[in-house]
C-alpha cells in the first residue's frame, strides 16, 4: 500500500474588508463548507499557520481515495508505510475527519490488490518509508514479495534489517544503502543482480559474499562498511566474485587479481 500526501486541488478564496460577509454567495458558501469539514489550529506538523486543503488525505491510503484509478505499477515513488490508526489519531489529539473513502471489505479486498498491481512495478524507488512500527514493516515486506518484475528498485534509509525471505527474479539494479544489515546472508535472493549497492550498512564480515557467485553481478558498493577495514579487502571481494568489474566506484584494479594471502607463515623461514 502507498499512502499519498497529495490532496485535492481545492482553492478558496478570502474577502478581505471591512465587512464580516463576502459578497458574492458562491464565496461564501464554498468557505462555510471547507470550514465544516476540518477544524484550523494555529499551528499544524509543517508549521504552516492553518492547514492546507490537503492536509485530511496525510493519513490516508491512496488507493482507498475515491474517484481514481491508478495503479501501484504506475507509481515511481509511492508511499507504503500506512497511517496511524483512528485510535492513535485520537490518542494524538489530531483532526480525525477523513474524506470520503473507499471500505475495505471482504469482498472488495480483491479488487484492491488489482489497483495495487505490484506485480507489474519495473522501476520503483521505495527509499526513507519511515518504518516506524512493526505492522509497518509487515506491509513493506508483504508489497516486496509482490515485485516479481521489478528490474530497479531503491531501498534507501529504511531501517531495513533482514531481507532473506524476499525474492526479486529480474532486480538488475539495488540500491540499499543507510539500512542495517550486518551479513550478505539477510540480502534478498538476487539472481539476475547487476549493480548492487549496500553502503553505510553494519556489515563486518564479507561471509556470505559467495552467495552472490553465480549472479553477472557487474559493480558492489560497500563503502562506510566495517568490512572495508579488513585486510586485503579489495582482493577478496573479488576473488569471491569472478563477474565483477567496479567496487566502490573504482574498475578492477591489476593487483585486485591476485589470491589473497591466508597464511602469513607461508613466507616465514622456519629454522630448526
Amino acid at each position: 500500500m502507498s499512502e499519498s500526501s497529495s490532496g485535492r486541488n481545492t482553492s478558496s478564496q478570502i474577502c478581505l474588508s471591512s465587512s464580516s460577509s463576502c459578497s458574492d454567495p458562491s464565496e461564501s458558501h464554498t468557505w462555510s463548507a471547507l470550514t465544516r469539514n476540518r477544524t484550523f489550529h494555529p499551528r499544524s506538523d509543517s508549521g504552516i499557520s492553518s492547514l492546507l486543503p490537503s492536509d485530511s488525505f496525510k493519513h490516508l491510503t491512496w488507493h482507498k481515495v475515491e474517484q481514481h484509478d491508478i495503479q501501484g505499477s504506475q507509481l515511481r515513488c509511492p508511499r507504503v508505510r500506512e497511517g496511524p490508526s483512528t485510535e492513535e489519531l485520537l490518542f494524538r489529539q489530531e483532526e480525525c475527519t477523513l474524506p470520503a473513502r473507499k471500505r475495505v471489505l471482504e469482498k472488495n479486498k480483491w479488487e484492491t490488490w488489482l489497483q495495487e498491481n505490484w506485480e507489474d512495478c519495473t522501476n520503483l524507488n521505495l527509499s526513507f518509508q519511515d518504518l516506524g512500527d512493526p505492522y509497518q514493516v509487515a506491509n513493506f515486506n508483504r508489497i516486496l514479495r509482490r515485485l516479481i518484475r521489478v528490474e530497479t528498485l531503491w531501498l534507501v534509509d529504511n531501517s531495513l534489517v533482514d531481507l532473506s525471505t524476499v525474492r526479486l527474479p529480474r532486480c538488475r539494479v539495488l540500491n540499499m544503502n543507510k539500512n542495517h544489515l550486518t551479513s550478505f546472508k539477510q540480502l534478498p535472493k538476487i539472481p539476475q543482480i547487476q549493480h548492487l549497492s549496500v553502503a553505510e550498512n553494519h556489515i563486518e564480515s564479507l561471509t556470505g559474499l559467495s552467495s552472490l557467485w553465480c549472479t553477472p553481478l557487474e559493480s558492489l558498493t560497500l563503502k562506510r562498511n566495517p568490512c572495508e577495514f579488513h585486510t586485503n579487502y579489495r582482493r577478496r571481494v573479488f576473488s569471491c566474485l569472478p563477474n565483477l568489474k567496479m567496487l566502490d566506484g573504482i574498475l578492477k584494479l591489476p593487483e585486485d587479481s591476485s589470491p589473497p594471502e591466508t597464511n602469513i607463515f607461508s613466507k616465514m623461514c622456519i629454522i630448526s
